[in-house]
Protein backbone atom coordinates (compact mmCIF):
# COMPACT_ATOMS: atom_id res chain seq x y z
CA UNK A 1 0.00 0.00 0.00
CA UNK A 2 1.29 3.45 -0.94
CA UNK A 3 0.42 6.07 1.68
CA UNK A 4 2.50 8.79 0.07
CA UNK A 5 0.29 11.75 -0.82
CA UNK A 6 1.24 14.64 -3.07
CA UNK A 7 -0.06 17.88 -1.53
CA UNK A 8 -0.84 20.99 -3.57
CA UNK A 9 -2.30 24.29 -2.38
CA UNK A 10 -3.67 25.90 -5.54
CA UNK A 11 -4.85 29.10 -3.86
CA UNK A 12 -7.75 30.89 -5.53
CA UNK A 13 -8.59 28.96 -8.70
CA UNK A 14 -11.51 28.84 -11.13
CA UNK A 15 -13.87 25.97 -10.26
CA UNK A 16 -13.93 24.40 -13.74
CA UNK A 17 -10.14 24.60 -14.08
CA UNK A 18 -9.69 22.79 -10.77
CA UNK A 19 -12.40 20.25 -11.60
CA UNK A 20 -10.59 19.42 -14.86
CA UNK A 21 -7.36 18.99 -12.91
CA UNK A 22 -9.08 16.64 -10.48
CA UNK A 23 -10.50 14.61 -13.36
CA UNK A 24 -7.03 14.28 -14.88
CA UNK A 25 -5.50 12.96 -11.65
CA UNK A 26 -8.51 10.70 -11.01
CA UNK A 27 -8.26 9.18 -14.50
CA UNK A 28 -4.53 8.56 -14.13
CA UNK A 29 -5.07 6.51 -10.99
CA UNK A 30 -7.88 4.50 -12.58
CA UNK A 31 -5.71 3.81 -15.63
CA UNK A 32 -2.94 2.36 -13.44
CA UNK A 33 -5.45 0.22 -11.53
CA UNK A 34 -6.96 -1.07 -14.76
CA UNK A 35 -3.52 -1.90 -16.18
CA UNK A 36 -2.54 -3.70 -12.98
CA UNK A 37 -5.66 -5.84 -13.13
CA UNK A 38 -5.37 -6.72 -16.82
CA UNK A 39 -1.66 -7.45 -16.80
CA UNK A 40 -1.41 -8.84 -13.26
CA UNK A 41 0.98 -6.07 -12.20
CA UNK A 42 1.40 -4.23 -8.91
CA UNK A 43 2.42 -0.74 -9.99
CA UNK A 44 1.79 1.64 -7.07
CA UNK A 45 -1.03 4.12 -7.53
CA UNK A 46 -0.56 7.77 -6.61
CA UNK A 47 -2.57 9.79 -4.09
CA UNK A 48 -3.21 13.53 -4.09
CA UNK A 49 -4.55 16.14 -1.68
CA UNK A 50 -5.56 19.51 -3.08
CA UNK A 51 -6.46 22.58 -1.05
CA UNK A 52 -7.88 25.66 -2.76
CA UNK A 53 -10.40 28.49 -2.74
CA UNK A 54 -12.84 29.22 -5.55
CA UNK A 55 -14.38 32.44 -6.85
CA UNK A 56 -18.12 32.55 -6.08
CA UNK A 57 -19.68 29.40 -7.56
CA UNK A 58 -22.65 27.11 -6.99
CA UNK A 59 -22.35 23.40 -7.77
CA UNK A 60 -25.15 20.86 -8.07
CA UNK A 61 -24.49 17.16 -7.47
CA UNK A 62 -25.80 14.48 -9.79
CA UNK A 63 -28.69 13.61 -7.45
CA UNK A 64 -29.51 17.24 -6.67
CA UNK A 65 -32.58 19.30 -7.52
CA UNK A 66 -31.99 22.44 -9.58
CA UNK A 67 -34.97 24.02 -7.79
CA UNK A 68 -32.67 24.40 -4.79
CA UNK A 69 -30.96 27.21 -6.70
CA UNK A 70 -33.28 30.07 -5.83
CA UNK A 71 -32.03 32.72 -8.29
CA UNK A 72 -31.68 33.04 -12.06
CA UNK A 73 -28.62 33.36 -14.27
CA UNK A 74 -28.84 37.15 -14.46
CA UNK A 75 -28.79 37.43 -10.68
CA UNK A 76 -25.80 35.09 -10.50
CA UNK A 77 -23.93 37.34 -12.92
CA UNK A 78 -24.80 40.40 -10.84
CA UNK A 79 -23.16 38.72 -7.81
CA UNK A 80 -20.14 37.56 -9.81
CA UNK A 81 -21.12 33.91 -9.39
CA UNK A 82 -21.25 30.90 -11.72
CA UNK A 83 -23.15 27.60 -11.66
CA UNK A 84 -22.04 24.07 -12.57
CA UNK A 85 -23.76 20.69 -12.61
CA UNK A 86 -21.13 18.19 -11.52
CA UNK A 87 -20.55 14.48 -10.94
CA UNK A 88 -20.28 14.26 -7.16
CA UNK A 89 -22.92 13.05 -4.76
CA UNK A 90 -25.10 15.43 -2.78
CA UNK A 91 -27.23 18.39 -3.72
CA UNK A 92 -26.35 22.06 -4.18
CA UNK A 93 -23.63 23.95 -2.37
CA UNK A 94 -21.68 27.19 -2.56
CA UNK A 95 -17.94 27.80 -2.79
CA UNK A 96 -16.27 31.15 -2.46
CA UNK A 97 -13.33 33.14 -1.09
CA UNK A 98 -12.63 32.55 2.59
CA UNK A 99 -13.63 28.90 2.38
CA UNK A 100 -11.16 26.00 2.57
CA UNK A 101 -12.00 23.51 -0.16
CA UNK A 102 -10.25 20.16 0.10
CA UNK A 103 -10.10 17.59 -2.68
CA UNK A 104 -8.52 14.27 -1.62
CA UNK A 105 -7.91 12.19 -4.74
CA UNK A 106 -6.95 8.96 -3.06
CA UNK A 107 -6.81 5.31 -4.00
CA UNK A 108 -8.49 3.91 -0.91
CA UNK A 109 -6.89 0.55 -1.66
CA UNK A 110 -3.83 2.29 -0.20
CA UNK A 111 -5.65 3.13 3.03
CA UNK A 112 -8.92 1.24 3.67
CA UNK A 113 -11.79 0.26 1.42
CA UNK A 114 -14.65 1.84 3.34
CA UNK A 115 -16.41 4.95 1.97
CA UNK A 116 -18.34 5.46 5.21
CA UNK A 117 -15.06 5.55 7.16
CA UNK A 118 -13.58 7.86 4.53
CA UNK A 119 -16.38 10.41 4.97
CA UNK A 120 -16.18 10.18 8.75
CA UNK A 121 -12.41 10.88 8.62
CA UNK A 122 -12.99 14.02 6.53
CA UNK A 123 -15.54 15.19 9.07
CA UNK A 124 -13.26 14.27 11.96
CA UNK A 125 -10.41 16.42 10.60
CA UNK A 126 -12.73 19.43 10.74
CA UNK A 127 -14.20 18.49 14.14
CA UNK A 128 -10.69 18.23 15.61
CA UNK A 129 -9.69 21.55 14.04
CA UNK A 130 -12.73 23.31 15.52
CA UNK A 131 -11.90 21.83 18.91
CA UNK A 132 -8.54 23.62 18.74
CA UNK A 133 -10.54 26.87 18.60
CA UNK A 134 -12.61 25.89 21.62
CA UNK A 135 -15.67 24.88 19.58
CA UNK A 136 -17.56 21.63 20.04
CA UNK A 137 -19.02 20.48 16.71
CA UNK A 138 -20.66 17.21 15.75
CA UNK A 139 -22.22 15.07 13.06
CA UNK A 140 -25.93 15.14 12.24
CA UNK A 141 -27.57 11.70 11.86
CA UNK A 142 -28.45 11.05 8.22
CA UNK A 143 -26.70 14.22 7.02
CA UNK A 144 -23.03 14.49 6.06
CA UNK A 145 -20.85 17.38 7.12
CA UNK A 146 -19.98 19.09 10.38
CA UNK A 147 -22.60 20.88 12.47
CA UNK A 148 -23.27 22.82 15.64
CA UNK A 149 -26.26 22.34 17.96
CA UNK A 150 -27.68 19.32 16.14
CA UNK A 151 -31.30 18.58 17.05
CA UNK A 152 -32.07 22.14 18.13
CA UNK A 153 -33.57 25.18 16.35
CA UNK A 154 -30.01 26.59 16.28
CA UNK A 155 -28.63 23.72 14.14
CA UNK A 156 -26.14 25.07 11.61
CA UNK A 157 -23.56 23.59 9.25
CA UNK A 158 -19.97 24.80 9.01
CA UNK A 159 -18.56 22.17 6.63
CA UNK A 160 -20.22 20.40 3.70
CA UNK A 161 -19.14 17.14 2.05
CA UNK A 162 -19.73 15.83 -1.45
CA UNK A 163 -17.63 13.08 -3.00
CA UNK A 164 -17.37 10.78 -5.98
CA UNK A 165 -15.67 7.38 -5.96
CA UNK A 166 -14.98 4.71 -8.55
CA UNK A 167 -13.12 1.47 -7.85
CA UNK A 168 -12.12 2.99 -4.49
CA UNK A 169 -10.63 6.13 -6.05
CA UNK A 170 -12.06 9.37 -4.64
CA UNK A 171 -12.50 12.93 -5.87
CA UNK A 172 -14.33 16.12 -4.84
CA UNK A 173 -14.36 16.49 -1.05
CA UNK A 174 -15.20 19.08 1.60
CA UNK A 175 -15.87 22.81 1.94
CA UNK A 176 -15.10 24.40 5.33
CA UNK A 177 -16.40 27.94 5.90
CA UNK A 178 -13.75 30.13 7.54
CA UNK A 179 -14.10 33.82 6.57
CA UNK A 180 -16.90 33.18 4.08
CA UNK A 181 -19.49 35.71 2.91
CA UNK A 182 -22.51 33.78 4.16
CA UNK A 183 -24.97 35.95 2.24
CA UNK A 184 -24.26 33.79 -0.84
CA UNK A 185 -25.87 30.81 0.88
CA UNK A 186 -29.14 32.76 0.84
CA UNK A 187 -29.42 32.07 -2.90
CA UNK A 188 -29.77 28.30 -2.40
CA UNK A 189 -31.25 25.65 -0.16
CA UNK A 190 -27.83 24.38 0.98
CA UNK A 191 -27.42 20.65 0.36
CA UNK A 192 -31.18 20.55 -0.23
CA UNK A 193 -31.80 20.87 3.51
CA UNK A 194 -34.39 23.55 4.24
CA UNK A 195 -34.79 25.40 7.54
CA UNK A 196 -31.22 24.87 8.73
CA UNK A 197 -28.60 27.57 8.80
CA UNK A 198 -25.02 27.80 7.60
CA UNK A 199 -22.21 29.33 9.63
CA UNK A 200 -18.48 30.05 9.48
CA UNK A 201 -15.57 30.00 11.89
CA UNK A 202 -15.44 33.79 11.70
CA UNK A 203 -19.10 34.05 12.71
CA UNK A 204 -18.78 31.54 15.56
CA UNK A 205 -15.72 33.26 17.05
CA UNK A 206 -16.84 36.79 16.11
CA UNK A 207 -13.47 37.70 14.62
CA UNK A 208 -11.59 37.29 11.37
CA UNK A 209 -9.60 34.05 11.35
CA UNK A 210 -6.04 33.39 10.23
CA UNK A 211 -6.87 31.39 7.09
CA UNK A 212 -3.44 29.81 6.65
CA UNK A 213 -3.42 28.70 10.27
CA UNK A 214 -6.70 26.82 9.84
CA UNK A 215 -5.51 25.19 6.62
CA UNK A 216 -2.42 23.89 8.39
CA UNK A 217 -4.50 22.47 11.24
CA UNK A 218 -6.91 20.68 8.88
CA UNK A 219 -4.02 19.31 6.84
CA UNK A 220 -2.28 18.04 10.00
CA UNK A 221 -5.40 16.20 11.16
CA UNK A 222 -5.94 14.62 7.73
CA UNK A 223 -2.33 13.41 7.73
CA UNK A 224 -2.74 11.87 11.18
CA UNK A 225 -6.14 10.25 10.54
CA UNK A 226 -5.18 8.70 7.21
CA UNK A 227 -1.56 8.07 8.25
CA UNK A 228 -0.43 9.91 5.13
CA UNK A 229 3.15 10.56 4.15
CA UNK A 230 3.10 13.98 2.46
CA UNK A 231 5.45 14.42 -0.48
Amino acid sequence: MNKQVSFKDLGLIDYKKCWDFQEELFAEILTVKSSNRKEDKTVATKNHLIFCEHPHVYTLGKSGDEKNLLVNEDYLKSRGATFHKINRGGDITYHGPGQIVGYPILDLDNFFTDIHKYLRFLEEAVILTLKEYGLESERSPGETGVWFDVGTPKARKICALGVKSSRWVTMHGFAFNINSDLSYFGNIIPCGIANKKVTSLEKELEREIDFEEVKNKVKTHLIELFEMEII
